[in-house]
């Protein structure tokens, strides 16, 4: 059961071509070079110096281009898992919803997080999103295993640190408290959506 009043097929094709746009911003970001990075990343002491485009742009750039390609697919993977849920403006609404729980999440509980860049955390969100309602509207056996599995990688990321062999591919220091805080801005903006879908169909 998709959200809104088009098909899931419609659904589907249009999360793709928004994937599609995001990944291609996100390659364009990337041809820039370090400048461009070091201009639209999330910086703290930027950001409080009024940058505030940074707690936007931050999550586009990249540390490099094996960075990009894994968040790249990453993308697809939730595209394709769970890209028939919303329409489009949900999925936009989701979108803006993770990246500011990120962002306060990033802002009010880890003040000595200097700078940081991609597009994991938001995808996070966005997958949490779609399984919440995949379980709670159809009851979905995949949805259910897939948020276990999601769960299972965010303990092991809080207790442990990173997935073995995450820091090597993507070139860098990888910031597991974007993913908890993207998965808790996606579950609230799934639960609202499911909600509101719900409200909609009793009237």
């Amino acid at each position: 059961m998709g959200l809104g009043k088009v098909s899931e097929d419609t659904n589907t094709r249009h999360c793709w071509l928004a994937a599609g746009v995001v990944a291609v911003v996100a390659i364009l970001l990337e041809l820039g070079g370090k400048s461009v990075r070091d201009a639209l990343s999330y910086d703290r002491d930027a950001v409080a110096a009024g940058q505030l485009w940074r707690l936007v742009t931050g999550h586009f750039v990249h540390l490099g281009w094996s960075h990009l390609v894994l968040n790249v697919l990453g993308l697809a993977l939730v595209a394709w898992l769970v890209g028939r849920t919303f329409n489009l403006l949900t999925w936009l609404y989701t979108g803006l919803a993770t990246i500011v729980a990120i962002d306060a999440g990033f802002w009010l509980l880890n003040p000595k997080l200097a700078w940081y860049v991609g597009l994991s955390g938001l995808e996070h969100g966005l997958l949490t999103a779609g399984l919440f309602v995949g379980i709670a509207a159809r009851r979905d056996r995949e949805a259910t295993i897939l948020a276990v599995l999601v769960l299972a990688k965010l303990c092991w990321e809080q207790i442990v640190g990173p997935l073995p062999g995450s820091e090597s591919t993507s070139g860098g220091a990888v910031i597991v408290d974007a993913h908890l805080y993207g998965t808790i801005g996606g579950l609230v903006a799934g639960i609202l959506a499911w909600r509101r879908v719900r409200t909609a169909a009793s009237i």
